[in-house]
C-alpha cells in the first residue's frame, strides 16, 4: 500500500509542512482540552474565581501524567521511524507492538498511584482551604480517565509516523469537539460545576483513544498495532529514548508547582489565589504558543528519524532549518499578538477587574522572549530524534533549572509577582546556550556523511 508521505524523497519542505503544520493544529486543538474547561470553570456563577484557582492546582498533575504517554509515544515513533527508514519492517513491528502494550500497563498503574496520593499532591501543589474542594473533585475524575488520555496521546505519535499526520490531527479533534459540546452541558445544563467540566474531559479523551486504536489496527497502516509482551532490549530503547522528552514535560509540572506555591506563600492569605488564578489563565495563553511549537518540532522527529536511519544528512539538515523558519515565523506572530490582544483572551476567563489587569501583565512578561524560545524547541526535538538523548536532556534540564530557579529567588528580593518574570529569564538564556552547543555538536556530526552510511543497512545502535 502507499503511503500518504515519503519521508526518504519527497521535497522537504513540502514533507515539514505536511507533517509539521497538522501535528502543529493537532497540539493546538489539544490544548483545548485544558483551555475549554478552564474558561468555563471561570464562568461559573459566584465560584468561578476560586475553581478556576481549583483547576490551576490541578494543572501540574495533569502535565505529569500526559508526561508519561509522551515519554512512550516519542521513544518509540523515534525508533520506529528509524527502523522503517532502515526497511527493518520485523523491527518496527516489535517496537510498536512493545510501545502499546507498556502504555497499557503504565496507565493502568499511573491510575492507581495518582488516586491513592491526589490529596497529598494537592496540599503539596497549592491548594488552600478555600480551594481544596474544586481541586479535589476535578483530578478525582480526570485521573480515572488516565488509561483512555495516555493511551491516545501515546500512540497518536505512530500515526503520524507512518505517513498519516492528518489522521493523527483527526485523533485530537474529535477528542475537542466533544470536549467543547459537552462542557457546557456538564456544567450549566446539569449544574455540576468543576465535577461536569472534567466528566466531559473523560468522555473526550474516551473518544480519542477509539479512534487511535481503531485507526492503528486497520489495514491502511503499513504495520498494523497488535498486543505483545513487551520485550526486555526493545523496551530499554523505547525508555531511554523518550526519556529526554518524559523529563522535559515533567519538570514543567515541577515548576507549575514552583510557581503556585510561591505565588500562595509571598501572596499570602489575602492575594496568594488572586495570583494563581491570573497565573493559570497567562500558562493557558502560553500553552496557544508552546503546545503548537511543541507541535512543529515533534511532528518533525519521524522525518529527521527516518532519514537518519536511510543515512541521508543533507535531507536532515533541510528538515532541521525548514522547522527553524515555521516557529520562528510562528513565535514572531504571537509576540506581536500578545502586546496587542492579550484583554480580549483574558476576558473569556473572568469578568473580575483584578484577575483581568494581573494577567494581561502576566501574558505581557511571560511573551517577552518566545522567539529566542524557538531554537531551544527545534535543536533539541532535533537532538532527541538523532538519538543524542544525553544532550537534548542537560539542555531541556538547563532551561528548567534556569526557570526552577528564577521563580524560587525572585519573589525573595523583590515580590510575589516577579516570579512572573522567571519565563522570559530561561527562555533567552538557555536559547543562547541551546543554540551555541547544538551548531558546535550538530555541524561536526552531520559533516562526516559516513557517520551515516551503515545505517541503512540496520546498523544503527540508537
Amino acid at each position: 500500500m502507499k503511503k500518504t508521505n515519503d519521508f526518504g524523497k519527497d521535497p522537504i519542505p513540502v514533507l515539514v509542512l505536511k507533517v509539521s503544520v497538522p501535528f502543529m493544529f493537532a497540539q493546538f486543538v489539544n490544548v483545548l482540552y485544558s483551555i475549554v474547561d478552564r474558561i468555563y470553570i471561570g464562568n461559573i456563577p459566584v465560584i468561578g474565581g476560586d475553581s478556576l484557582a481549583g483547576a490551576g492546582v490541578c494543572a501540574p498533575i495533569i502535565t505529569l501524567l500526559s508526561s508519561f504517554g509522551t515519554w512512550i509515544g516519542i521513544g518509540g515513533s523515534v525508533l520506529f521511524s528509524i527502523r522503517l527508514g532502515a526497511e527493518d519492517r520485523k523491527g518496527a513491528e516489535k517496537i510498536l507492538a512493545s510501545s502499546f502494550s507498556m502504555l497499557i500497563g503504565l496507565s493502568l498503574a499511573l491510575t492507581v498511584i495518582f488516586l491513592l496520593c491526589k490529596e497529598r499532591l494537592l496540599w503539596w501543589f497549592g491548594a488552600s482551604d478555600i480551594t481544596f474542594g474544586y481541586a479535589d473533585t476535578y483530578l478525582t475524575i480526570y485521573t480515572m480517565g488516565t488509561f483512555f488520555a495516555l493511551l491516545s496521546m501515546g500512540m497518536n505519535y505512530f500515526i503520524t509516523a507512518q505517513g498519516y499526520p492528518f489522521l493523527g490531527m483527526a485523533t485530537t479533534l474529535i477528542g475537542a469537539v466533544i470536549n467543547i459540546v459537552l462542557d457546557p452541558v456538564f456544567i450549566f445544563l446539569f449544574h455540576m460545576d468543576i465535577a461536569g467540566a472534567a466528566i466531559a474531559t473523560v468522555i473526550a479523551q474516551m473518544a480519542s483513544c477509539a479512534f487511535v486504536v481503531w485507526t492503528l489496527k486497520s489495514k491502511r497502516m503499513q504495520i498494523p498495532v497488535r498486543l505483545a509482551k513487551p520485550e526486555r532490549a526493545v523496551g530499554k530503547q523505547i525508555l531511554s529514548i523518550g526519556f529526554s522528552p518524559f523529563l522535559i514535560l515533567a519538570t514543567d509540572s515541577l515548576i507549575i508547582i514552583a510557581l503556585n506555591a510561591v505565588l500562595q506563600y509571598y501572596g499570602g492569605a489575602g492575594y496568594g489565589d488572586t495570583l494563581i488564578t491570573a497565573a493559570t489563565i497567562v500558562q493557558s495563553y502560553m500553552l496557544l504558543i508552546t503546545s503548537p511549537m511543541l507541535g512543529v518540532t515533534s511532528g518533525s522527529q519521524p522525518l529527521i528519524s527516518f532519514n537518519y536511519g536511510a543515512g541521508k544528512p543533507e535531507r536532515i539538515r533541510r528538515t532541521v532549518f525548514c522547522v527553524l523558519l515555521l516557529c520562528i515565523g510562528f513565535t514572531t506572530a504571537m509576540f506581536l499578538v500578545s502586546r496587542i490582544l492579550p484583554q480580549y483572551f483574558v476576558r473569556i476567563f473572568t469578568g473580575v477587574q483584578e484577575y483581568q489587569e494581573l494577567a494581561v501583565w502576566g501574558i505581557g512578561v511571560f511573551t517577552l522572549m518566545i522567539i529566542p524560545l524557538s531554537f531551544q524547541y527545534v535543536f533539541v526535538d532535533a537532538l532527541t530524534a538523532l538519538g543524542m538523548t544525553r544532550i537534548s536532556l542537560g539542555l531541556s534540564l538547563l532551561r528548567k533549572s534556569l526557570y526552577l530557579g528564577a521563580t524560587c529567588i525572585l519573589p525573595f528580593f523583590f515580590a510575589a509577582r516577579a516570579a512572573f518574570y522567571a519565563e522570559p529569564t530561561a527562555d533567552i538564556l538557555s536559547s543562547l546556550v541551546t543554540s551555541a552547543l547544538f551548531f558546535c555538536i550538530y555541524r561536526k556530526y552531520l559533516s562526516k556523511e559516513g557517520h551515516l552510511s551503515g545505517i541503512g543497512k540496520g546498523r544503527s545502535t540508537v
